[in-house]
């Protein structure tokens, strides 16, 4: 959720001084963009983030996370938005070797550490799409984590709406409605959210490749079927996500109003500042916080960028050296089930990026953006049974990437100088298995139903159980 904030609440000088360094901010990011002032890279970086849950021993949400946070004291751990979430951060790394083998080590020694101090506390940690028993009761302000960025947030958000309450409808297997104050809803989504670092020169293609890419890989991840005891789509977090923040900033070019989490309005036709500039022009400020430090530092800018949740979200960051650079993030993937999953999911979403990106033929030349934005959406509601639209013709998005799309993204990787072994791993073990056999983790959740009926509480120590033996989910039994 990026940087904390001094104060929460703000006056009518603040916005408008806000948006003035924004203005100054985004004149100085398009000569830079001019001029390519950007850190200048041998090779493409990678990195992760994972958003988890605390439960209790009735596999119930446990909103201590600042007790937690307090004792691992790891800085790789940090807040979320509710007092029953955190977020994990893995060490970028080059795109090479044993990227994925040292990646997944990280992140193995900080889930451990996880563990250890969870389980210090009678607690557990979790990764999952949506939490099976997560209520109503407990996605309230009073269990909002304690920074002001957040607070920040929600009274801006009221404000913006003036005071009307933020409704919720899904329909999926069933139907879902729900009246709320507060965007505490959005504590319910939680996924990964894969780093791309990118030069200028690659961006554009790169990103418009994540784009096309999202559909087979929000359907692949799916975690997410059920949101208070509702069976709904295949990635519920998806549409909850999208209407948790329900503040417009603009028409697109087909008439539809846009939100802050948004698939987008187009692909990048020139550079990444096409976004950037879309930021400033067309999206009413949020959190108008002041920050010291020169416009070289990018605050206001950034901060912007962090109030609007793109699916495929650009980033600027800035090196050890002080030297800006650009990256993807990439964020339609669902939480969980297992590390290994979320590595396997990760490497799925770079070999396809490098494959599409990299492709003789940009396939944004070829799948109209309608087509990707519908292909999306298809995919986060039917999953693995998805029927879209693709590059050579449409077809059942399961068969598409067990004899397209993983293949080619494997190559992908290897071309590229990925460690062979790895790739084997995580692309034959793990995702063809997983694809092939249809058994991700809303599979999973559904099968558990179906045999042993709605009793989530059951489904959540039973999928607590299997996570913590460290099997894909493929291999899960119900």
């Amino acid at each position: 959720m990026g940087q904390e904030i001094e104060q929460d609440q703000f006056t009518a000088d603040a916005f408008e001084e806000f948006r003035q360094r924004l203005q100054e901010e985004t004149k100085l990011l398009k000569r830079w963009f001019d001029d390519d002032h950007f850190e200048k890279l041998d090779l493409p970086t990678g990195g992760l983030e994972v958003e988890a849950w605390l439960v209790d021993q009735d596999h119930l949400p446990a909103p201590r996370n600042e007790q937690f946070l307090t004792q691992l004291s790891d800085p790789l751990v940090v807040h979320e938005l509710s007092q029953f979430n955190f977020e994990i951060n893995t060490a970028p790394q080059d795109l090479t070797g044993h990227f994925f083998g040292k990646t997944a080590n990280g992140l193995a020694e900080t889930w451990r550490k996880c563990l250890a101090g969870a389980h210090g506390l009678h607690l557990h940690p979790m990764t999952i799409g949506i939490l099976p028993t997560v209520r109503d009761t407990i996605l309230q302000l009073e269990f909002m984590s304690s920074w002001n960025r957040y607070r920040a947030l929600n009274n801006q958000l009221i404000i913006m709406r003036g005071g009307k309450p933020i409704e919720i409808k899904i329909q999926g297997e069933d139907d879902f409605s729900l009246m709320n104050d507060s965007l505490m809803i959005e504590a319910a989504c939680t996924s990964i959210q894969v780093h791309l670092q990118l030069t200028p020169k690659n961006a554009k293609r790169m990103f418009n490749a994540s784009m096309v890419a999202s559909a087979p890989l929000v359907a692949a991840a799916a975690n997410a079927p059920f949101l208070y005891g509702k069976s709904l789509w295949s990635e519920t977090r998806i549409p909850t996500f999208e209407q948790a923040v329900p503040v417009c900033g603009f028409r697109d070019r087909a008439g539809r109003q846009v939100g802050r989490v948004t698939f987008g309005t187009g692909y990048v036709r020139h550079s990444l500042l096409e976004l950037f500039l879309e930021n400033h022009r067309d999206y009413p400020i949020l959190l108008p916080a002041l920050m010291d430090g020169p416009a070289e530092q990018m605050a206001h800018l950034r901060l912007q960028n962090g109030t609007l949740w793109r699916w495929n979200r650009p980033i600027i960051g800035f090196n050890d050296k002080g030297e800006p650079h650009l990256r993807i993030e990439h964020r339609v993937m669902a939480s969980g089930p297992t590390l290994t999953d979320m590595i396997a999911n990760m490497a799925l979403y770079l070999g396809l990026a490098l494959a599409l990106g990299n492709a003789e033929t940009p396939p944004e030349d070829v799948l109209p953006f309608e087509t990707a934005r519908s292909n999306f959406y298809t995919a986060a509601r039917d999953g693995l049974n998805a029927h879209i639209q693709w590059l050579n013709g449409s077809g059942n998005i399961q068969t598409l990437l067990v004899d397209h799309l993983l293949p080619e993204a494997k190559q992908a990787l290897e071309d590229h100088g990925l460690d062979r072994a790895d790739l084997d791993h995580y692309f034959d073990d793990v995702l063809h298995r997983r694809i092939l056999s249809g058994r991700n983790g809303t599979q999973w959740q559904r099968a558990f139903v179906d045999v042993h009926g709605p009793d989530f509480q059951a489904m959540t120590a039973r999928y607590q159980e299997l996570q913590e033996i460290g099997l894909p989910v493929h291999e899960w039994e119900v």
